[in-house]
């Protein structure tokens, strides 16, 4: 089964773009994903094309039609999950990710000007997500940020699929820190342990750096994963018994 991404925006050719190159491309030349895009602007009704009107209420900026997006939105269809890329949606995660992944594709609307007539949310199964705590010009770029996160992901298109399980996020933490040749570089040298061969000495050390660095880096996260820890039944035996 092919996974298939459409993507719904007013510059259809920022795409394929970067996802056009290294291992996205030659997944997409080899028929493991497929591209399409949908122009917004061929489903306004008036001479001039208009997509976007002022905002209800008064303020800058103008607001992307209701009517006129659900047009779009209606002639891809809803057979596989709808994303609008969008700064008041809920965080883009790992894990969902893979439940992306997993399925048939996705569908991604893109927003411009100050986003969505929020009717539209109402009216149609579409669900706004967010790629981070920041302000785009449009959701082209989130857009081809959460497909390059999916199609990595696709069976066949990461060489060693391992590659995928012991990273960032994937267990709850930030990934350990890695190391490669040579091993002496500007005074600084590789850790001993890695440099061991002792597998089991390599594999504590790992998670204590992933432990640390996830605690130092990125404490939201530390805090999730403690309490996941301590909510697990394992968790909950360690907890009585300290």
């Amino acid at each position: 089964m092919t996974f298939r991404a459409t993507i719904l925006t007013l510059y259809p050719d920022m795409f394929p773009g970067p996802l056009g190159h290294s291992i996205a491309g030659r997944a997409l030349a080899d028929g493991k994903w497929a591209l399409e895009t949908v122009q917004i602007r061929d489903f306004a009704t008036d001479k001039h094309r208009t997509v976007d009107d002022t905002p209800a209420g008064g303020g800058a900026g103008m607001v992307l039609k209701a009517d006129v997006l659900a047009a779009a939105c209606d002639s891809v269809g809803y057979d596989r999950p709808m994303l609008a890329m969008s700064p008041r949606g809920r965080p883009l995660t790992q894990a969902s990710v893979r439940e992306l992944a997993a399925g048939p594709g996705v569908s991604i609307l893109c927003g411009r000007f100050e986003g969505f007539d929020e009717r539209l949310f109402d009216a149609r199964p579409i669900e706004p997500v967010s790629i981070g705590d920041y302000v785009l010009s449009g959701g082209e770029m989130g857009a081809l940020v959460t497909l390059d996160a999916c199609i990595r992901l696709i069976p066949g298109v990461m060489g060693a699929t391992q590659s995928g399980d012991e990273e960032s996020f994937e267990s709850g933490l930030l990934e350990y820190p890695h190391y490669t040749r040579p091993v002496e570089w500007e005074g600084r040298t590789i850790p001993e342990v890695l440099r061991s061969g002792d597998h089991a000495r390599i594999s504590a050390w790992r998670k204590s750096m992933a432990e640390t660095d996830t605690r130092l880096r990125r404490p939201d996260l530390w805090e999730r994963h403690e309490g996941a820890r301590v909510q697990s039944p394992s968790g909950a035996r360690r907890q009585k018994e300290e």
